[in-house]
């Protein structure tokens, strides 16, 4: 993520560049963030948690969106793009508008070496805000390893998962992913040029 050095920016400001912009970028108090590109593990993962999560959703009131649809974080003022993104029910956009959401109850962020730190600390913080929101799944891409935070009241329960034939279950969704479904043809790296 690479922050950028202008003025204040305001959210309208934001928005009118964003609807412009050939590439995506996060906003958050008066500053836009610039988003990495995205591997081929990266895209792989949020492409087979994306169908996974439609397949078993098929018969239920609830859609699943992919890096293109943008969240709005209200208390916290932020707007991002997650990799993969749950709304049940009513969809509710900002509005004005139909490209930005506000009521996700699952959220899932593929990490990458520059983005971990921040998914796992600032932007879950802002997350944590969300009133809807009842589950966070952060992926590592570089090896089987899955965090899945779960609300529990005012508390937020941590699982971890590190192997390949663990499942990670969303109770907030009835359904179950196994991580070799997560991590179908993705190709991990040990040295250059060594595949894992």
């Amino acid at each position: 993520m690479i922050r950028s050095k202008e003025k204040f920016i305001t959210p309208e400001e934001y928005l009118a560049r964003e609807a412009q912009a050939e590439c995506k970028s996060e906003y958050h108090n008066g500053e836009i963030l610039a988003l990495a590109g995205g591997s081929a593990n990266h895209n792989l993962i949020a492409g087979n948690i994306l169908v996974a999560l439609r397949q078993s959703l098929a018969q239920r009131p609830c859609r699943v969106f992919i890096t293109d649809m943008r969240l709005h974080v209200r208390p916290s003022g932020l707007y991002t793009y997650p990799d993969v993104m749950v709304v049940c029910g009513k969809i509710e956009f900002v509005p004005g508008r139909d490209d930005t959401v506000t009521n996700p109850i699952v959220l899932v962020e593929v990490w990458s070496d520059s983005t971990k730190a921040y998914d796992r600390g600032e932007k879950f913080a802002m997350y944590r805000q969300i009133p809807t929101l009842q589950e966070y799944v952060m992926i590592d891409q570089t090896q089987p390893y899955v965090e899945h935070f779960r609300r529990e009241g005012d508390f937020w329960v941590l699982a971890t998962l590190g192997k390949i034939d663990a499942i990670l279950a969303l109770p907030s969704l009835q359904c179950e992913i196994p991580l070799a479904t997560i991590y179908e043809k993705v190709e991990w790296q040990r040295n250059k040029g060594e595949s894992v």
